[in-house]
């Protein structure tokens, strides 16, 4: 129960992250939001269990804290790269050989006690479609903190992402009805509820692949 309310305070936290840039950039304290998530991925260093994950979220929390310093608003902008990148080889990474199964097939296995052959091929689409989409936004994250006003990279990063993932989410969601109506597909409360409940046990699960 603590590991899941840690989990959702850390995904408020990157949800309101682009807000905290922009204020911090307004008000010329923008190097707060990146040391409070130096501080976050230095307690996840010395929470992990394996190695290569314990140095790895060090070297980030040290890369943030230095940029904090160094290099403010540059540091700033580059987290939401950095997340989005991770997201996609998260997600990409269980596509390949000796790496699965597929990350959206995961949480399926949870939902259903066996599934047929033709829902695993669609995990594998699945898992492909938002691995493009993390990769999309790792590029227009870059486009957007490199050329653009605060404004709408705030605004890309803090709404228009959140958005285009509830219309992706919602739209599969719809289409898997189409395209599976034999099937007895849990209601997206119940679907949602899953994520929350067994998501850090499948991300902890991926990272030790």
């Amino acid at each position: 129960m603590v590991g899941i309310i840690k989990s959702i305070f850390v995904t408020c936290l990157f949800m309101i992250y682009p807000y905290l840039v922009y204020k911090g950039i307004e008000s010329g304290i923008v190097w707060i939001a990146p040391a409070i998530f130096s501080g976050i991925f230095l307690m996840q260093s010395f929470a992990a269990r394996r190695v290569k994950i314990k140095i790895y979220k060090a070297l980030l929390a040290i890369g943030l804290l230095l940029g904090a310093y160094y290099l403010q608003t540059v540091t700033a902008k580059i987290l939401p790269v950095l997340i989005q990148l991770m997201l996609m080889y998260f997600f990409g990474r269980t596509l390949l050989k000796g790496k699965g199964p597929p990350f959206i097939e995961s949480f399926v296995r949870l939902e259903f006690s066996e599934i047929p052959p033709q829902l695993l091929r669609y995990c594998r689409q699945l898992t492909i479609l938002w691995t493009g989409f993390f990769a999309f936004n790792v590029m227009m994250c870059i486009v957007l903190a490199v050329f653009s006003n605060d404004k709408w990279w705030a605004l890309y990063n803090g709404v228009f992402i959140y958005l285009m993932i509830g219309l992706l989410t919602l739209g599969e969601y719809i289409y898997r009805h189409f395209r599976f109506p034999e099937l007895d597909i849990p209601d997206p409360k119940s679907t949602i509820k899953n994520m929350f409940v067994n998501g850090r046990k499948i991300w902890m699960d991926v990272q030790a692949r």
